[in-house]
């Protein structure tokens, strides 16, 4: 329980927070700290405003697109006309099948997304719960990240993915045992070939503890797994898995190389059920900037280039293919499907609906204001895990609404339907046209 000081600060906190949101007119300069051209002011403030009202801001903020000049902000969908459009009643399916190998357990999910990896260390236990709870809410999914494992989740277990990565964090076989989803972490889009780093300002003594390392010393994981070099050595991590817990579905998360198409074949042939591929734009404030912007490729890249050669292949039916790296919208996750993924993952967008302005101070200890991106146990007390998770609620709430609208408008009735719909999109070219939504 908090102490009832602390409540009381939390409160003149959220309070203050949302004074400070309402605060800035639309067509008004943004703080310097709040956002950049790929998350805008706009951006920002819309996905808060979402997670508080569960539907789209009403007051001309733009809650679709960025001004990044390329990825998913120069597509949009065409404009078919009203009589393509299905009537305003006509329900939609927005589900998504996990397995389609015809191996293993069937997991449904209600939602074509579920929630990115954030570790015990990059992000708080209170925000990773709040997480968790959401995606119990939603009978979805949200992931540990390479942090471990924290006690608190193991009641969220049936929601919660374990995550393995190279530094082999936290692993054990009771966190392989809780989940219905593991997965490999071979690569991050935002820093491929570097593997993850934690510096020591965050690794205080309870983080240590769940990493099995040494307090307040900056923790490297390396790259790549150096058990992996082939298809061979991937399908024996597979075969792990499924030998630990049988009940379990296997991801594999991969950046996107130039042959990423390759890749996605191997991890199919590995017996992967899941590829989830993390494009260029993803990760926090703690990513660098120069692997960001100058090595994996763009997600909207590398999401046709997957779904093609999978299709030429004879085996796209079988494999589901889940995209991250930027998701920051219902949008982009309609997009996302439009060029070839089954679903997308999302990252920092629940971290914009808990508060997060982009101020890209996430490396450090008590960097964060908002208590998310925070190992300081005072600072963590920021985020009530209930209070974050009705806020994820209401933004998925609000994404699901705007999917549905989206297929409504393009005749479709399942999210199924528009995958590989690349007809349905169009290049806006100079950011004004041609014509069709966002």
């Amino acid at each position: 329980m908090t102490p009832a000081p602390h409540r009381l600060a939390v409160a003149k906190h959220r309070a203050a927070l949302r004074a400070g949101f309402a605060a800035w007119p639309e067509r008004e300069a943004p703080p310097a700290a709040l956002g950049d051209y790929r998350w805008t002011h706009d951006l920002i403030l819309s996905t808060w405003v979402q997670a508080a009202e569960a539907r789209p801001p009403a007051d001309g903020l733009e809650y679709r697109v960025g001004r990044s000049g390329g990825g998913f902000d120069r597509l949009a969908f065409r404009d078919l006309g009203p009589s393509a459009a299905l009537a305003p009643e006509t329900p939609i399916d927005t589900s998504l099948a996990l397995n389609r190998r015809g191996d293993g357990p069937t997991i449904d999910i209600p939602i074509p997304w579920y929630g990115a990896g954030m570790s015990y260390g990059s992000v708080s236990e209170q925000v990773m719960l709040a997480r968790a709870r959401a995606a119990q809410r939603w009978n979805t999914f949200t992931s540990t990240g390479e942090g471990g494992y924290p006690e608190s989740l193991v009641a969220y277990r049936d929601h919660v993915i374990t995550q393995i990565a190279t530094g082999m964090f936290g692993v054990r076989e009771e966190t392989i045992q809780y989940a219905r989803l593991v997965e490999f972490k071979y690569a991050q889009g935002a820093k491929p070939g570097l593997g993850g780093h934690l510096l020591g300002d965050k690794a205080t003594v309870a983080v240590a503890r769940m990493r099995e390392s040494v307090p307040w010393v900056s923790l490297f994981s390396p790259f790549p797994f150096h058990s992996v070099y082939s298809v061979e050595d991937h399908r024996k991590h597979v075969d792990w898995i499924r030998t630990v817990n049988p009940r379990a579905l296997v991801s594999v998360k991969v950046s996107t190389p130039t042959d990423i198409d390759m890749v996605a074949v191997g991890s199919f042939y590995a017996g992967a059920h899941i590829l989830h591929v993390d494009g260029a734009y993803g990760g926090t404030g703690a990513a660098p900037e120069i692997a960001k912007k100058n090595i994996a490729m763009p997600i909207e890249f590398a999401i046709p280039k997957v779904h093609r050669y999978l299709t030429s292949e004879g085996i796209r039916d079988q494999l589901v293919v889940m995209a991250s790296g930027g998701i920051r919208s219902a949008y982009d996750i309609a997009k996302a499907i439009a060029l070839g993924a089954d679903g997308c993952i999302l990252g920092t967008v629940e971290l914009v609906a808990l508060g997060c302005t982009r101020c890209s101070n996430c490396e450090r200890g008590r960097g964060c204001p908002f208590g998310l991106t925070t190992t300081d146990p005072e600072l963590s007390l920021l985020i009530e895990p209930e209070w974050g998770a009705e806020r994820l609620h209401r933004l998925y709430t609000s994404f699901r609404d705007q999917l549905c609208e989206i297929l409504r408008r393009l005749g479709l009735r399942s999210v199924r339907e528009l995958r590989g719909r690349t007809d349905l999109l169009v290049y806006r070219g100079d950011g004004s046209g041609p014509g069709g939504d966002r």
